[in-house]
C-alpha cells in the first residue's frame, strides 16, 4: 500500500461522508427539526411585541 492508496481510500471516505450527511440533511425525519430551529427567533411573543412597538414608534 502506498501513498496513492491511501488517497484513494480517504477521497471514498470523504465521499461516503458527504453522501451520509447529505441524506441526513434531506431526511424526511430531519425537516420538522430543521423547521423548528429556523422559526425560533420569531417565538418569542415579548421579543416580537417590543419590536412591532418600536418600528410603530418610529414611524
Amino acid at each position: 500500500m502506498d501513498i496513492n492508496d491511501l488517497r484513494g481510500l480517504s477521497t471514498l471516505f470523504m465521499l461516503v461522508t458527504f453522501i451520509g450527511l447529505v441524506v441526513w440533511a434531506y431526511g424526511r425525519k430531519q425537516k420538522k427539526t430543521f423547521d423548528d430551529a429556523a422559526n425560533l427567533p420569531f417565538a418569542d411573543a415579548e421579543v416580537a411585541e417590543r419590536t412591532r412597538s418600536e418600528v410603530l414608534d418610529h414611524e
